[in-house]
Formats: C-alpha cells, sequence, structure tokens
C-alpha cells in the first residue's frame, strides 16, 4: 500500500479529494490527487501551514467549515 493510500485510508474525512487528518494543531490536509499541496488548518479555520495558492487553500478553508461538525468526536 503506498503513502497517499494510507493516508487517505486513516483521514477523519475525505472532501472533494482532500484527506483531513486530526492533528495536534488542528487538521492536516492533502490533496490526495496532488500530494505536493498540503496544509495544516486549525481548528477554528486558520491556514498555519501550506504549500497550496491562496485560491486553493481559501477552498480548503471553505470545505473544512463546512464539515468540520463531521469530524468532531
Amino acid at each position: 500500500m503506498n503513502e497517499i493510500q494510507k493516508i487517505a485510508d486513516n483521514a477523519d474525512l475525505i472532501v472533494n479529494g482532500y484527506a483531513f487528518t486530526k492533528c495536534d494543531k488542528g487538521y492536516r490536509v492533502l490533496n490526495i490527487k496532488n500530494p505536493q499541496k498540503a496544509s495544516v488548518v486549525s481548528f477554528d479555520g486558520t491556514i498555519l501551514e501550506t504549500t497550496m495558492d491562496d485560491i486553493e487553500a481559501g477552498i480548503v478553508v471553505d470545505y473544512f467549515l463546512k464539515n468540520k461538525q463531521y469530524m468532531e468526536e
């Protein structure tokens, strides 16, 4: 099994090709179709780290805010 498959299998939620996995700072987000594009989003929806451009990062935050209730325990 490759690394991307493992990340997808362990993700808390996948939305439109983005895998969201909980971490200490919030959620790690990986673009499954383009794994060089990743972010860390805080629990309140702030981008803490990213390799995404501003438009893609904005899309990820929007997906996060609309779906975070499905990731909460």
